[in-house]
């Protein structure tokens, strides 16, 4: 039989019977998930002990080949994270993924397995109690309503002068301002936080170089650390994923080629298995990651080139209709104009024919009828010509205003495709989301203002009652990087920028030797 923790208390029994022989470790993991509901997997691993040691399952063998543990004895695994994501918000995508890491996270941020500062203990702590009570009510959680002891480090009773009814009153004004957040949300600004942690993700190894010196090798989802013993927070070198081109392993050492370096790092073990198999495992989930996100990236141009294309044509659609609408009453000034030369014309030729008419009648040979018929012709043919005076004018006015409509309509238009969000939804098609309203966008700045005042204010106070001396070595080495402002972000920086320099300026490692196992 085969017993498994899958999450906090929930344990799982399947038998192997004498197919154990036969039966592969990824079948094991399967089944696990697929009990949960589990369907990012590949995150996870099942963990087992072999005296004092922990070791990983081969999901690439079957389980016989655990020659360790004796045949007739219950096999406990562990569902565990085995990898951990950059960005935990962009990555975890399923509610029971992000569950399964608020849980190990916070049990290992209580088991001090993490380091986590007190004013971020504090944090953490209440967002945990949101995620178990929901929205803050006075009249309901009241004083003594939290078991302080199972929210923070046991470490912080002897390291500040504070009581437990200090602690909750703490962790409940950092609760109180976290209203409106769901569960899911409330564990997902957990792991946000966790994920800034130094001890964050990083799986360390002891090992021994050439000259005898003990280091610690950390790995993790950027890369690789090199640290000094008893300083877990503060890597001496690193190496990125990005400049590991393969690793491999020849007897009982193992290689690391990085390609900016043209020395290689050679390492040996006397238990080399278990950390080659795992460097194996995280660089090859690291480069299918890489592949995955170049793809996501050429995807995403290409929607972004068709949004684009669209946005152009439907731009020269509008301009041809309103180039069109221009064109016609231009064409109808152009007629106007014509018409007008025209009028202007037959009023000379009346006027001139009138001129012609009065000579006759002064001299008492024209008749009467004649001279009045040639005044209604001239007088007719003014109002005409005055007439399509006023045409000429209204076009050329509508002409103006019709450019003038032109101008704001494209004006309009811009700004409209500037102030749109454009994603594509799971169905293919192309949706238009409006970005946050300024309300929205105000209450959330609020919001995060009142958390970031509460928190310089408890991070004032707990300064002053922090007792001097009882400090463990990483909250020494903590808070001495605090006061040089290194930080977890700050070294990775530093990191990425010196990988960008040439192999002379670089920093390298020679003839690193790993010598025991996996530290837990």
């Amino acid at each position: 039989a085969m017993t498994c923790p899958a999450a906090e208390k929930r344990k799982m029994k399947f038998a192997l019977g004498h197919r154990r022989v036969y039966t592969h470790a990824m079948n094991c993991l399967q089944y696990v998930s697929l009990i949960l509901g589990l369907r990012e997997i590949w995150y996870f691993g099942l963990q087992y002990n072999i005296g004092n040691r922990v070791a990983w399952l081969n999901l690439t063998q079957t389980v016989i080949l655990i020659q360790e543990v004796p045949l007739k004895e219950p096999i406990i695994f562990r569902l565990m994270i085995k990898f951990y994501p950059e960005n935990v918000e962009q990555e975890l995508l399923e509610d029971i993924t992000q569950h399964l890491f608020f849980l190990q996270l916070k049990r290992m941020i209580l088991e001090e397995e993490i380091y986590c500062p007190p004013e971020v203990s504090v944090l953490l702590a209440s967002y945990a109690v949101h995620a178990e009570y929901g929205d803050y009510d006075p009249d309901v959680q009241k004083p003594g309503f939290l078991a302080v002891k199972s929210l923070l480090p046991k470490r912080f009773i002897n390291l500040y002068i504070m009581t437990t009814a200090m602690w909750e009153e703490k962790i409940t004004a950092c609760y109180a301002q976290h209203r409106g957040k769901t569960r899911e949300e409330a564990e997902m600004a957990y792991l946000k936080i966790a994920q800034d942690l130094d001890m964050y993700g990083v799986n360390y190894f002891l090992i021994r170089n050439m000259k005898g010196h003990d280091l610690l090798l950390g790995l993790h989802a950027l890369g690789l650390h090199i640290y000094k013993p008893g300083n877990k927070l503060t890597p001496e070198v690193t190496f990125i994923w990005d400049e590991i081109h393969h690793v491999s392993f020849q007897w009982n050492l193992v290689r690391e080629s990085a390609v900016e370096f043209r020395n290689k790092d050679w390492w040996d073990s006397s238990n080399i298995t278990g950390i080659t198999s795992y460097l194996e495992a995280k660089h090859r989930l690291q480069k299918e990651r890489q592949l995955r996100e170049a793809a996501e990236r050429a995807r995403d141009e290409m929607e972004m080139s068709l949004i684009q294309l669209q946005n152009d044509v439907h731009m020269s659609n509008v301009l041809l209709v309103r180039f069109s609408w221009l064109d016609l009453l231009a064409e109808k000034a152009k007629t106007a104009q014509q018409d007008a030369k025209l009028l202007a014309q037959k009023a000379i030729e009346a006027e001139t024919e009138k001129q012609h008419n009065e000579v006759p009648a002064i001299c008492g040979q024209e008749e009467p009828e004649k001279m009045l018929e040639a005044e209604m012709v001239a007088l007719k043919m003014d109002k005409e010509s005055e007439r399509r005076d006023k045409e000429d004018e209204q076009l050329k006015q509508e002409l103006q205003e019709a450019r003038h409509a032109e101008r704001e309509e494209k004006h309009n238009l811009l700004e409209i495709t500037s102030k749109v969000v454009y994603t594509v939804a799971a169905s293919g098609y192309v949706v238009m989301t409006k970005v946050l309203t300024t309300y929205n966008l105000s209450t959330f700045r609020v919001a995060k203002k009142n958390l970031h005042e509460v928190l310089k204010e408890m991070k004032t106070e707990m300064e002053l009652l922090r007792l001097r001396g009882h400090e463990t070595p990483l909250d020494c080495i903590y808070f001495q990087n605090k006061a040089k402002g290194i930080t977890k972000h700050s070294t990775l920086k530093m990191v990425l920028n010196s990988s960008k320099c040439s192999d002379t300026d670089c920093h390298t490692i020679h003839d690193l030797l790993i010598h025991t196992t996996h530290d837990s």
